[in-house]
């Protein structure tokens, strides 16, 4: 069984990823309105009333924006943490109690066929959380919003076949743009954003780890550019003696729309 997943939206303006297969149909946030997650999720091929449930990562507005509305309409399971459930409280309106599930950190579950393990990110938020997604010995990996390059979250994504990895800043941006220093101090902290040194450094280790297509995403509309990222990325990949091209595929995901639909099996492809 294939496993599937397209980045709908990533950035700091909204989140929400695809994740899929036969049997299971896994919306990763929901941080833009319903409607526009709907059009994009139908521009890759997938019925929004057929999805199993939405994951939570954290409770920023950019993550769960559209989730109530989603869960409302298509009668849908949301799972969280308990603290992500307290954060979200009076952001997202009403939830069936039905729909309202809770989970552990690093204690996996399914979701059809898919095995789904969530692992604790150090990020400013009430129990934020990554995920990896596993079926058939393939192993998809969304780590964003981290803070600092940990152990603690880097061993639970080593070894995935394919990862969306935040490259959210440049420092030299963040340090000269017209941000408040207090917010620059909270991206810059180990409970903010990864910067695109720090996603080089961290996909290194994923390709040495047997990782063959990473996916760069959440990047800052004010603090960074694609093309910074993405060359940031293959010149640490260079210097660690990896060729960008023959041994990984690196691409950005794009903030506004869908970066297509991928598999995590075979090379990275657009179907």
């Amino acid at each position: 069984m294939e496993l599937r997943f397209s980045p709908l939206f990533s950035g700091s303006s909204g989140n929400a990823t695809y994740v899929g297969c036969d049997d299971a149909h896994i919306l990763v946030d929901a941080g833009l309105s319903g409607t526009r997650i709907i059009n994009e999720l139908k521009q890759v091929g997938v019925d929004p009333a057929s999805l199993s449930g939405i994951l939570v990562t954290h409770e920023h507005i950019d993550h769960i924006k559209g989730i109530g509305i989603l869960s409302r309409k298509f009668d849908l399971p949301v799972y969280a943490t308990e603290g992500t459930w307290r954060g979200m409280e009076g952001k997202i309106g009403a939830v069936a109690s039905r729909n309202m599930r809770v989970f552990e950190p690093e204690r996996d579950f399914f979701i059809g066929s898919i095995d789904v393990t969530p692992f604790p990110t150090p990020h400013d938020a009430a129990q934020p959380v990554g995920y990896t997604f596993e079926i058939a010995g393939a192993k998809l990996a969304i780590a964003t919003d981290l803070g600092s390059v940990r152990d603690s979250w880097l061993k639970h994504i080593v070894g995935a076949d394919a990862v969306i990895l935040e490259s959210n800043f440049d420092p030299g941006m963040l340090q000269t743009g017209p941000y408040p220093f207090e917010l620059k101090k909270r991206i810059m902290g180990k409970r903010g954003h990864l910067s695109n040194d720090d996603a080089g450094e961290v996909a290194a280790e994923l390709v040495r780890g047997g990782a063959r297509q990473i996916v760069l995403g959440h990047l800052s509309k004010e603090n960074n550019y694609p093309e910074l990222a993405l060359k940031c990325c293959e010149l640490a990949l260079r210097q660690e003696g990896f060729d960008p091209e023959a041994d990984v595929r690196v691409i950005v995901a794009s903030r506004d729309g869908n970066s297509g639909m991928f598999s995590v099996r075979s090379e990275l492809r657009f179907q």
